[in-house]
């Protein structure tokens, strides 16, 4: 079992976050893990995240990594920063070797055979499936992943509550990514965690 895998089975849905308040951090996360969410994917799309990593790894039982990670700068940054995980929207070659090189779990996205294809020349064999609706939802999904049998994913993009189960029963689904789980704002803890508590009860 690779190391990306441990991550991506700790729990049926991984929280997509983008926090532009660093304050709204540990609440946020102590909220998602209360709800029994431990891996939060914090996206680097503001000029908070990396510190927003830095705070939610304060709380106990989470487990941080950084998404929206396009290079090896923001690889490295992450990083620094104390990400356990990395996901990219994509894959590239130099990316996916200075994740390989810094031994650090790597969830990249993918869209097409080809992407996986190239991810499985590169020894990764767990993808993330970008924009998850928007590439034609899970019949697309159950189209691509059929030729590879010992490929699982994450898909993300457009995944809401009342959708996440379906595509949870597919077989070449382990978790999702979710961004419905905090909505933007100032943050309500207490929905968050019941939130969190309902998308924990998801089988797969």
């Amino acid at each position: 079992m690779s190391r990306i895998e441990d991550i991506m089975l700790m729990a049926p849905v991984i929280p997509v976050l983008t926090i532009e308040e660093v304050a709204h951090a540990r609440p946020i996360a102590e909220a998602l893990v209360a709800g029994g969410l431990p891996v939060l994917e914090v996206t680097l799309r503001t000029s908070t995240a990396l510190d927003v990593i830095r705070e939610m790894k304060q709380v106990p039982g989470a487990i941080v990594g950084a998404g929206t990670v396009l290079n090896e700068y923001a690889l490295d940054d992450a990083l620094t920063a104390g990400s356990e995980f990395i996901v990219s929207p994509g894959l590239t070659e130099s990316l996916a070797k200075a994740a390989i090189a810094a031994n650090v779990p790597f969830l990249p996205g993918t869209a097409t055979p080809s992407d996986i294809m190239r991810g499985l020349d590169l020894g990764l064999d767990r993808f993330k499936f970008f924009p998850a609706e928007a590439n034609g939802g899970i019949p697309a999904l159950k189209a691509i992943a059929a030729p590879f049998g010992s490929v699982r994913f994450c898909p993300t993009g457009g995944i809401r509550a009342a959708t996440a189960p379906d595509w949870l029963a597919l077989d070449a689904v382990l978790c999702c990514g979710g961004s419905w789980l905090v909505p933007a704002g100032e943050p309500d803890v207490a929905a968050i965690e019941a939130a969190a508590r309902a998308a924990a009860a998801f089988a797969r």
